[in-house]
This record gives C-alpha cells, sequence and structure tokens, in this order.
C-alpha cells in the first residue's frame, strides 16, 4: 500500500508529492555525476552542465517547498493543538454537565421514591370503603385512582360540614334549654323565697286562730 492511499489530508498529500520529486531530483543528480565522474575528460560537457544546473535548480525549488511546508506543518501543528486543548476543554467541560445531571437525576428519582412511600395523612382519615362510596355516588366508577382518592375525601369533607352544621345546632339548642333551665330554677327559687315570705306573714293570723279557737 502506498503512502499515498494512506494519507488523505491534501496538505500532507501535497509534501508527499514535493519530497518524492525531490528525491528523484537527488537520484537524477546522483547518476548524472556519477556518469560525468567516469568520463575521460577532464571537463563536463555543456549538456550536462546544463543538466546539472537544471537538476539543482529543481532540486533547490523542491527543497525551498519543503522547507515552507515543514514551517507551514508547525504552524499546523500548533493551531491543531490548540484547537485539540479547546476541543479538549469542552469535552470536559460537556462531561461535567453529564455527571452534574447525572447526581441530579438520582437526586430527582430519590426524592420521588420518598414522595410515593411517604405515609400521607390523607391515607389516615377514616374514609367510608369504595364500594360504598361508589353505591352512594355511581358516577366515579369508572375514575382512575387519583380521581377516585380526591372525590372520596370531598365526600367526607362534606359530610363531615354537614355533621359540624348538625352539631352546632344540637349546642345551639342545649345553650338554649340550659338557658331555659336556669331561668326555670331562677322562677323556683323565687318562687320558694315568696312562699316562705307568705309562711311568716300568716303565721300571727294562724296564732289569733289557735287562741279563739
Amino acid at each position: 500500500m502506498s503512502s499515498g492511499a494512506v494519507v488523505q489530508d491534501p496538505f500532507l498529500q501535497s509534501v508527499l508529492t514535493a519530497s518524492v520529486h525531490a528525491r528523484e531530483q537527488c537520484m537524477q543528480l546522483i547518476d548524472l555525476a556519477e556518469h560525468s565522474a567516469v568520463t575521460p575528460s577532464k571537463t563536463l560537457p555543456d549538456d550536462t552542465k546544463f543538466q546539472l544546473s537544471a537538476l539543482q535548480k529543481q532540486l533547490n525549488a523542491d527543497l525551498a517547498r519543503l522547507r515552507q511546508a515543514s514551517r507551514d506543518s508547525i504552524f499546523e501543528v500548533r493551531a491543531t493543538k490548540q484547537d485539540t486543548a479547546e476541543a479538549r476543554q469542552e469535552v470536559d467541560r460537556l462531561h461535567l454537565q453529564l455527571q452534574n445531571l447525572y447526581y441530579e437525576e438520582r437526586h430527582l428519582r430519590g426524592e420521588i421514591s420518598a414522595c410515593e412511600s411517604y405515609d400521607h395523612q390523607y391515607q389516615q382519615l377514616p374514609l367510608i370503603p369504595v364500594e360504598e362510596f361508589l353505591q352512594v355516588e355511581p358516577e366515579h366508577t369508572d375514575s382512575d385512582e387519583k380521581s377516585l382518592m380526591f372525590a372520596r375525601i370531598s365526600h367526607e369533607l362534606a359530610e363531615r360540614e354537614i355533621l359540624e352544621q348538625q352539631r352546632q345546632e344540637l349546642l345551639r339548642r342545649k345553650q338554649l334549654l340550659v338557658a331555659e333551665n336556669k331561668k326555670r330554677k331562677d322562677d323556683l327559687a323565687s318562687l320558694d323565697k315568696d312562699l316562705e315570705t307568705f309562711i311568716d306573714a300568716a303565721k300571727p293570723i294562724q296564732t289569733l286562730f289557735e287562741k279563739q279557737y
């Protein structure tokens, strides 16, 4: 598998192309230099000099492109590191938020469980049995559990309000009877006092009759 098939980044592909081209230029220069070294003449032919000069210029151009690509890659690596660091910070922030959501979810589940298992006061109310309630108010036969409980509590409240009204009425009657009994007792006490006064006033007359008869 060639390196071009592995590397998909356009910038890296251009760098690989430039490096391959520079390597080829180097190999051509080496081949040309070796060929020129075995020539019996001490001076190189003009065409060989021209080829060497052209190859050197191409090689210098390729090396210049490689150096520029190296500098660009350094800046690219720095930018990538910066982006990676920022992305890692964002991932850490999101991870922390996710952990907080997990903790909040667990807390809320605990609160829900505590509420569901809480012994509410309405459960201690002496409500009439469901069967008896449905006989009194059959319109709640198809009601759900929550609505049925609310209706039973409302029914119990209404019944207790009626009983409270009856209790207040009985209490009012009791107070009236107590007041009437007190008035009668006071009247009887006054009558007893008047009777004693009458008896005391009649004693001289009684004595007089006893003397004469």
